[in-house]
């Protein structure tokens, strides 16, 4: 598979999934983006016009993604209940979104003949495990319902390739950053929260001491590998790892975007929270290879850019 007619996006009103519909729509896709709008946004898609068709709903509708995905080459399925603390309050409703809604989007891409599926995991499957960095070959120690979910989801789509042929990719996420991740929850990600604190002149809560590494990726690095996953043979039935195979401390984050923010606050600690990993950096030798990804945004200068879209847009969350 080279090019992608028409696709439909999971989620597509959301951070990782707006991007990526707006990737598709300008290389000549024809895109749907179904969303429920519980996290998502219509503004996030608003500049798109009529680029996309936009369908308000739920994963969990069988008869909605029967019809939505009929015709499609590729279904990108972003759609997630993404928070581990919410899956950690709430476990049964984020397995009911992340397991029931996956096997919901498999189905009827199955039924309908769809191409490939590109699913979106997480870096989370690999819990505490203190080998560094992580590589897919390492077995899977999930620490909280979100990360079972998100291993499940894996497990369901190596079943469905197996069962009925249906070609998916599954990628897990490090840390994704960039313009449009919504910094209004608090369990949003910590650059788009460092980010929201760093322009209101605040000072950010960092949850245990700070020294906690993550590998954060750009969302344009992260719309790349889903692309060179939908398009490229050798992706068909594989988990690959997507970041960039480098690391920073979370105290360390706040000083560069202090820095980027003309502003030396000192950070508030807190308790370290529930379900939350410690070290965590990716090795992405096998997306490499088997894809030709390579992450092309530089953090400190993806971080400037994330700055500037929050100075303009935080009126818009």
């Amino acid at each position: 598979m080279t090019t992608i007619q028409r696709a439909l996006v999971t989620g597509g009103a959301g951070f990782i999934g707006s991007h990526l519909a707006e990737a598709l729509m300008k290389q000549g896709s024809r895109v749907t983006v179904l969303d429920n709008l519980s996290t998502g946004h219509r503004h996030n898609i608003a500049h798109l016009g009529d680029g996309v068709e936009f369908v308000e709903g739920d994963i969990r509708d069988a008869g909605l993604l029967n019809r939505l995905a009929e015709g499609c080459d590729v279904v990108f399925h972003q759609a997630a209940v993404v928070s581990v603390t919410l899956s950690v309050q709430d476990p049964s409703h984020s397995c009911e979104v992340n397991d029931l809604g996956t096997v919901r989007v498999l189905d009827a891409c199955r039924r309908n003949g769809v191409g490939r599926v590109v699913m979106a995991s997480s870096s989370a499957v690999y819990g505490d495990d203190p080998q560094l960095p992580k590589a897919e070959s390492m077995p899977p120690r999930p620490m909280s319902p979100y990360a079972v979910q998100k291993l499940t989801g894996e497990f369901y789509a190596a079943a469905f390739g197996g069962l009925y042929g249906l070609e998916t990719v599954c990628l897990r996420y490090f840390n994704v950053y960039g313009p449009r991740q919504d910094p209004s929850s608090p369990y949003s990600g910590v650059i788009s929260i460092f980010m929201t604190k760093a322009v209101a002149g605040q000072a950010p809560t960092i949850y245990g001491d700070g020294s906690q590494s993550r590998d954060f990726v750009s969302v344009r690095d992260v719309v790349q590998a889903n692309l060179l996953a939908a398009t490229q043979t050798a992706a068909a039935g594989r988990v690959f790892n997507v970041g960039t195979g480098h690391f920073i401390r979370i105290h360390d984050l706040w000083t560069i975007i202090g820095e980027l923010a003309h502003t030396n606050l000192e950070p508030v600690f807190a308790p370290p929270r529930a379900g939350d990993i410690r070290e965590s950096v990716s090795d992405i030798g096998e997306i490499s290879s088997a894809l030709g990804f390579r992450p092309r945004v530089e953090l400190r200068q993806g971080l400037a850019d994330t700055l500037d879209w929050y100075r303009s847009n935080l009126s818009l969350e």
